[in-house]
């Protein structure tokens, strides 16, 4: 029998994912692009370098296509010719500044090729996934004609920054933006009727209870009756493993020594070597000047963190920045796992009061996070009532296909929107 041949997809779009490594940004495209229609959609996917992005596009088969642009800047002092190192920070002063200086011309020259690139491919739709892809698929937009969609996955610009963000906001050539949550729609506020919120899905079926495999004890050597409070995502300062790391502290402190021994924290995940200091390294001493280092182990990066999150009781989520809408909560919940997490950013808008518990962000209450440690500690039944709550709410919420199917309504409202001339950049010159 002769197979079916599918027909061509309709629509091409290019995907600009402006870093390489791993990453909430990243891990929510893919989550898109594993449920966008290939019948429809050709998903051409650009990225800076090889790396962890892209093994997990090609492990799943999430892109039709991966191109690579060379001249894409990661970090303005990064070397030409390797990806950054932290060591790199520490270059002498004039060698930083003749990078950064060459960085510019070649971010210059990534743009130009890509406009070359959209010109010659017949794309559709430009979708910009990140804080520099905006910029840079917005530029690329004017100049070409082919319209833009931004995926705001931030709340905060560097001040130089706002003006000309907010002038290519405005733009025709930007014809949707999406924001993952009403803070950072907050950002795009005065482009009326082009901004829509849409917050993050998750794979629900990959992350539902009891599907994955159980890590974590096995490599600590806890016991079953250990009560683990984990976290993962990336350790930087913003993220508020400082506070997580006291508020550990202060709840070990009023626990009897039986129950110290049966609680303990963890936190996945690593700093990534474009961000300096190695913030991994300053909370292990922080818990090690505490007196608390036995109890607060620091896994590292894993690229699946499935069967890390299956095998805690709690799940930490401490930022204590506007975090747009971290993914680690919505991987949790979907996991059946309570959150306590400070009401900072959009995390409000994924966490009810009965999925687990939000406290004062601002400033972070590491006190009223230590309360919250010796409560889920001390109450099964309130780790297991909440955390079936959450796994119903992620499911009913924030379903990946869902998700997907939205962001797929914004592709084809805009690849069908009449095309409009190519006109020649003229930015604002207090940008």
């Amino acid at each position: 029998m002769t197979p079916t041949k599918l027909p061509s997809p309709n629509f091409r779009v290019l995907f600009l994912n402006d870093t390489a490594r791993n990453g909430g940004p990243g891990r929510s495209l893919h989550t898109v692009l594993a449920h966008l229609d290939p019948a429809v959609i050709h998903r051409t996917v650009l990225l800076p370098r090889r790396g962890e992005i892209s093994e997990l596009l090609e492990q799943t088969h999430a892109a039709d296509q991966i191109v690579f642009e060379p001249a894409w800047v990661e970090n303005i002092v990064e070397p030409w010719t390797r990806p950054m190192s932290r060591a790199d920070f520490a270059a002498p002063w004039p060698l930083r500044a003749l990078r950064a200086l060459g960085n510019v011309g070649r971010m210059a020259v990534a743009v130009a090729r890509l406009a070359r690139r959209v010109r010659r491919g017949g794309y559709s739709v430009i979708y910009c996934n990140g804080t520099t892809a905006d910029f840079v698929g917005g530029l690329v937009a004017r100049m070409t004609g082919v319209p833009a969609i931004w995926h705001v996955r931030y709340t905060w610009l560097p001040p130089a920054l706002t003006g000309l963000h907010a002038w290519l906001a405005g733009q025709r050539a930007v014809a949707r933006i999406v924001c993952v949550s009403s803070a950072a729609a907050a950002l795009v506020s005065e482009c009326g009727l082009k901004v829509t919120v849409i917050n993050n899905g998750v794979d629900t079926d990959a992350f539902a209870p009891g599907r994955s495999q159980r890590l974590l004890r096995a490599e600590l050597g806890l016991s079953d009756d250990t009560v683990i409070f984990g976290s993962h995502g990336r350790v930087l300062p913003r993220k508020g493993y400082v506070e997580m790391v006291q508020a550990a502290c202060v709840a070990l402190g009023r626990l009897t020594s039986d129950e110290r021994r049966r609680c303990h924290f963890a936190i996945v995940g690593d700093t990534p070597q474009d961000f300096r200091p190695d913030h991994v390294a300053e909370c292990r001493r922080l818990a090690d000047t505490l007196g608390i280092a036995s109890y607060v182990s620091f896994v590292g990066f894993r690229p699946d963190v499935r069967p890390y999150i299956s095998d805690w009781d709690v799940s930490v989520v401490p930022s204590v920045y506007p975090d747009p809408l971290p993914r680690a909560v919505l991987e949790s919940m979907a996991m059946g796992k309570p959150v306590i997490a400070f009401d900072v950013g959009g995390i409000a808008e994924m966490l009810g009061p009965g999925e687990g518990t939000l406290l004062p962000g601002k400033p972070a209450d590491v006190t009223a996070m230590a309360l919250a440690f010796v409560r889920y500690f001390r109450d099964p039944a309130l780790r297991a009532r909440q955390g079936r709550a959450a796994a119903q709410r992620a499911v009913r919420d924030f379903s990946a296909r869902t998700h997907a199917a939205r962001i797929e309504a914004e592709i084809l409202a805009t690849a069908r929107r009449p095309r409009r001339a190519t006109r020649r950049l003229q930015p604002p010159l207090a940008a």
